[in-house]
């Protein structure tokens, strides 16, 4: 019996992780998820602002790709609540590799709960943006 797979580039593990997770979106939706975020208004709401388009498209890749599951909470209209798999919990180390590295080489960036060093910034400064913005409209 044959088990060897066909991949799309070739048999590299970056290569084929980046297939999943290399757009700008999907790692950033996974982070949210891993701080509590669970429906789609909470994930929408990221404050690097997702087009609702692109966040429905990457939930739906994220599912068909075992990261994430998704659950039906309300029925009229049908709402869904996604909880992180095994395997999408495991990218927790992945996204703690790319806060250390843009902390140590990206001057000014933070982790998404911290504000950077000497000032407001950072995810509190664009929900209190966003507060402010609520009020005024």
């Amino acid at each position: 019996m044959n088990t060897a797979k066909t991949f799309a580039r070739s048999p590299c593990a970056v290569a084929n992780s980046l297939d999943i997770l290399g757009d700008k979106w999907s790692l950033l939706v996974v982070r949210d998820m891993l701080h509590g975020k669970r429906t789609y208004g909470e994930l929408a709401l990221s404050p690097e602002r997702i087009p609702t388009n692109i966040l429905a498209e990457r939930l739906k890749r994220l599912e068909s790709a075992g990261i994430i599951t998704s659950t039906p909470y309300q029925e009229r209209p049908v709402r869904y609540a996604y909880t992180l798999t095994a395997k999408g919990s495991a990218l927790g180390d992945v996204l703690l590799a790319f806060v250390r590295w843009g902390k140590q080489h990206i001057p000014g960036t933070v982790a998404l709960n911290q504000a950077p060093a000497g000032g407001e910034g950072g995810a509190s400064a664009t929900k209190s943006r966003r507060r402010r913005t609520k009020r005024a409209g």
